[in-house]
């Protein structure tokens, strides 16, 4: 699979500099090359779709970080640790994107989740996972604690 094969939409986050009522974020991933691979990426050994426990959504920078940085954003296994697909993003959009998801979590239950992600094979939605959870690396893997968006009472 191929980083250009993935498009990635963001909604729900201009509420953020228009100071509107928050509403939750979403990132909508749409895959066009070939979906077996994906979808096999994307089921466990049950053979049952992974659910969002299942899964981490991270940024990893490509330099550091400033105006034109870019970043690969990456949704991998959380049990193996192997990657489920990875596409190429400006990190100044993830991280305004992780930014309003902080914000919308501020009036969220502890159970809710901070943003949405779908998964969208060829335009047609295929998983659709509830997060709250998004790590930041540097480029030299470091976690960058100030930048991701780590739920109170979660330990890394």
């Amino acid at each position: 699979m191929r980083r250009e094969h993935f498009t990635l939409d963001v909604s729900n986050i201009d509420w953020v500099e228009t100071d509107s009522e928050p509403s939750k974020p979403s990132v909508s991933i749409d895959f066009t090359g070939p979906e077996t691979m994906l979808r096999e990426r994307l089921t466990g050994p049950d053979g049952d779709v992974l659910a969002a426990e299942e899964t981490d959504v991270a940024l990893r920078l490509q330099g550091p970080l400033g105006d034109e940085t870019a970043g690969v954003v990456s949704v991998t296994n959380r049990v193996t640790g192997e990657f489920i697909l990875e596409l190429n993003e400006s990190a100044d959009n993830v991280l305004q994107f992780i930014s309003a998801a902080r914000g919308y979590g501020e009036g969220a239950t502890e159970d809710e989740g901070r943003y949405d992600v779908e998964i969208l094979l060829e335009g047609d939605q295929y998983v659709t996972y509830d997060k709250r959870t998004f790590l930041v690396y540097d480029d030299d893997g470091n976690l960058l604690r100030q930048h991701s968006l780590i739920p109170s009472g979660v330990e890394l």
